[in-house]
């Protein structure tokens, strides 16, 4: 590089420049997935109305310019039909831009949850960051960090059916336990409807997970001898009642009581016709 590019280079970093729409992409570490169209055209109306108070962030590469901070005023201007709009070129590295990209969107408080867990993820996996280092960049504990990041355990179907019910990070974090996803489904369609607080959540889910008691037939003894003798009484007066010529002769010794029931052979089978 020439000291005349070097120069034009230095004065140009950290001064507002009109630069083209076109040559900005957007920043690979933008956290954000979904913007609210609603919002988008309001900003697009009020900077119409007042200007852009604020220039957007990029950094050079070798194909133009990607963004650093702004992409929602990038997407309005767009929406204006502009060819250029008032930047700030910064010179960031790689993990510096994905940071100050995250950084940007935490502070507005508008990232869903979800967003935020896969922008952090994204970011250690970038820059080859630990919970820690990334705790520390983003200013943040690491349980919380580490909390975020279990977040994406969920299958997709159910993360986005957290967030379609409107289900916090604390509603979130209490259905983790559950493993079975038809399980968390059930589970989130009944807070969802119930309207239910974290913490009755959190007792709900606990129920949910507790073991089943197996029913236990109780076997009851009875040691009243009897109740058996009236049991064969019993049976023994239906068989004469039926026709059989039974001989029944009950005795009681020193150390037993003895029951004689005699069956007449003949009488015992159904004869064939």
């Amino acid at each position: 590089m020439g000291i005349t590019s070097f120069l034009r280079k230095t004065k140009e970093v950290n001064k507002v420049l009109l630069l083209p729409l076109a040559q900005i992409r957007r920043n690979p570490n933008q956290p954000r997935c979904v913007f609210d169209e609603d919002s988008l055209q309001e900003l697009a109306d009020s900077i119409s109305a007042n200007g852009l108070l604020q220039p957007i962030s990029v950094r050079e590469t070798e194909d133009g310019y990607e963004l650093v901070a702004g992409e929602r005023r990038t997407l309005a201007y767009r929406r204006l039909g502009e060819q250029y709009i008032p930047s700030i070129i910064v010179d960031y590295s790689d993990r510096e831009s994905a940071v100050f990209a995250l950084l940007e969107n935490l502070q507005r408080k508008d990232l869903s949850y979800l967003e935020e867990a896969y922008g952090i993820a994204r970011l250690m996996e970038e820059n080859s960051l630990t919970q820690s280092e990334a705790a520390r960049h983003l200013g943040k504990a690491q349980s919380t960090v580490a909390n975020k990041l279990r977040l994406l355990k969920f299958p997709i179907s159910i993360q986005r059916r957290l967030l379609d019910t409107g289900l916090t990070e604390r509603h979130a974090r209490a259905l983790l336990p559950i493993g079975d996803e038809k399980v968390l489904d059930t589970a989130i369609s009944h807070i969802h409807k119930n309207g239910l607080t974290v913490q009755q959540t959190e007792e709900y889910i606990a129920k949910l997970l507790q073991p089943k008691k197996a029913r236990h037939t109780k076997l009851v003894i009875v040691k009243d001898v009897r109740i058996f003798q009236n049991t064969i009484n019993k049976a023994v007066d239906l068989m004469n009642r039926a026709g059989l010529d039974i001989f029944s002769e009950q005795q009681v010794t020193d150390r037993y009581i003895e029951y004689i029931i005699k069956i007449p052979r003949e009488q015992a089978y159904r004869r064939k016709l």
